[in-house]
């Protein structure tokens, strides 16, 4: 026989407490899913963690005339035979073009890259490198059908708190594009050459962009035996934010590894020079973040180590910003 519970029985209500306790935990929810919704709406511009205050970016530096040993302490076949050159001076841009920039360029002009245009660019891929080891470089990159300057990683990267690190999958062409909006140009390999070596501190030592007189990090390259260890000396695995590391004395940042820079000087037929170095250099493989250093690629080819740096003619006015109409 089920023993039936009586209606007359008075129903336990929750106590005050209890109420309180539930409407407090709700409020804390609805609040938290708001701020989520806010930050989703509004991301912020840059949550770096180092990198150029605001009022930096966008600065130019006065290169002085002068001459220098161009491709002093050669290493590499395809490196400039030792010789002294003369340069006219001019204005640089203390640091490589950023993500922020190139979006101003892009929202006043409407333009798409090589890689939107063609279908992807170059992203390197840390497992294909270790398995294939240094005798297959080619095998270490993909062609990454969704990698952009919007997306440097490809598919479901985002540029968020990214605004300060520099714009990379551009190639030559637009890097021409945009060093036009911004009245300015490209550097030759004379004049990035030349800038570099003058920031240098110690000319004597082809390193001494890279690495200090006690071993302390002075660019953002490879440290480790590449491709099988990073040992992240520097702080970073991939691409810094520009400025992160001490200025060379000509006062500007990055000439030496983070990303490979764009000139305009033909490196062969049908490709032209890059400078700089890039964070996949390393002393066991790729010595190149010296200023004598050189490669060379086609003008619509793009990576994620290849970046953008602009110069002036000194008739320009010093300090002023790409313009932002």
């Amino acid at each position: 026989m089920v023993e039936k519970r009586s209606t007359d029985q008075p129903v336990k209500r929750p106590s005050h407490k209890l109420i309180m306790v539930v409407l407090f935990v709700c409020a804390v929810f609805a609040v938290t899913v708001a701020s989520v919704h806010v930050l989703t709406r509004n991301p912020p511009q840059t949550v770096d963690r180092c990198s150029l205050p605001e009022s930096k970016i966008g600065q130019f530096v006065n290169v002085p005339s002068g001459s220098f040993l161009m491709g002093a302490h050669r290493k590499y076949l395809e490196e400039s035979k030792p010789r002294r050159v003369h340069v006219q001076g001019f204005q640089l841009q203390i640091h490589e073009v950023t993500n922020q920039q190139f979006a101003r360029f892009v929202a006043a002009t409407g333009y798409r890259t090589s890689a939107e245009r063609n279908g992807g660019s170059a992203v390197f891929s840390p497992q294909r490198a270790t398995q294939s080891g240094s005798q297959y470089p080619m095998s270490w990159w993909r062609l990454d059908k969704h990698a952009t300057w919007r997306t440097p990683e490809g598919k479901g990267a985002t540029l968020q708190g990214r605004g300060r690190y520099p714009v990379v999958h551009v190639s030559l062409e637009d890097a021409f594009a945009y060093a036009k909006w911004a009245k300015a140009r490209l550097p030759s390999e004379v004049e990035w050459e030349y800038a570099a070596t003058l920031g240098l501190f110690n000319r004597n030592s082809p390193d001494s962009g890279a690495i200090g007189p006690n071993g302390e990090s002075l660019a953002n390259i490879w440290d480790g035996h590449f491709p099988n260890q990073n040992t992240r000396k520097d702080g970073f695995l991939r691409r810094a934010p520009v400025g992160c590391f001490k200025a060379t004395r000509l006062g500007t940042y990055d000439m030496i590894g983070n990303v490979w820079e764009w000139t305009s000087t033909t490196y062969s037929r049908g490709s032209f020079t890059i400078k700089g170095g890039s964070f996949l250099c390393s002393e066991s493989y790729c010595h190149r973040y010296r200023t004598a250093a050189r490669q060379g690629y086609e003008p619509n080819f793009s990576s994620e180590h290849i970046g953008i740096r602009i110069v002036r003619d000194l008739s320009t006015k010093s300090n002023i910003p790409p313009s932002r109409e």
